[in-house]
């Protein structure tokens, strides 16, 4: 695991595209903080720009270190969930422009996959992580399932889990700052 790692960090770093297993289903990342690299995934998906994208962090600290505000009830529910759950948040800081929605608000995801959060922790940054496919197109739920082009328009793919079969999307929610739930996606 560790060499994947490692390979991966260097293409982040060096603003490319990965494909990679998440803690949910296979996924396309990039650095969250380069504008560029988020403009690739928006092309590759072929997905307006309008429509945001999911960054990973792999911890609470690194979730804190870009959004400000938030809300005490988060806390709970990033503790107690009992499958991957993203969290709309306000205000967003230090995350490329072309990340953040129109209404200035970020989706992001504690990682809860050993692989995700060690990759995330060793790069030190935010993760793009939106499902590998065309935008419009099923979401796949095996390695085999993503489409040629996805997988000619990465730089790197992750060799790990590719067995993985039947991912979900992550719920998803948002909480204001003022401790306000709307439920998004279950």
């Amino acid at each position: 695991m560790q060499d994947e790692i490692n390979k991966a960090v260097t293409v982040l770093r060096e603003g490319g595209l990965l494909l990679y297993p998440t803690d949910t289903v296979w996924g396309i990342g990039c650095d969250a903080t380069n504008a560029e690299a988020v403009a690739r995934v928006y092309a590759l998906k072929q997905r307006p720009d309008a429509k945001a994208l999911i960054c990973l962090v792999s911890d609470v600290p690194m979730l804190e270190k870009h959004i400000p505000e938030i809300a005490d009830v988060t806390y709970d529910v990033i503790d107690l969930a009992t499958r991957p759950t993203t969290i709309i948040y306000d205000d967003p800081v230090g995350i490329a422009p072309n990340l953040v929605a129109s209404d200035n608000t970020l989706a992001i995801r504690v990682a809860s996959d050993t692989f995700c959060r060690r990759l995330i922790r060793k790069f030190g940054k935010p993760v793009v992580s939106t499902s590998a496919n065309i935008s419009g197109t099923p979401t796949p739920q095996s390695y085999r399932e993503i489409a040629p082009e996805i997988l000619k328009g990465v730089d790197y793919v992750v060799n790990l889990q590719r067995e993985k079969q039947g991912g979900q999307p992550s719920s998803i929610i948002k909480i204001d700052k003022n401790g306000v739930v709307k439920v998004i996606r279950k």
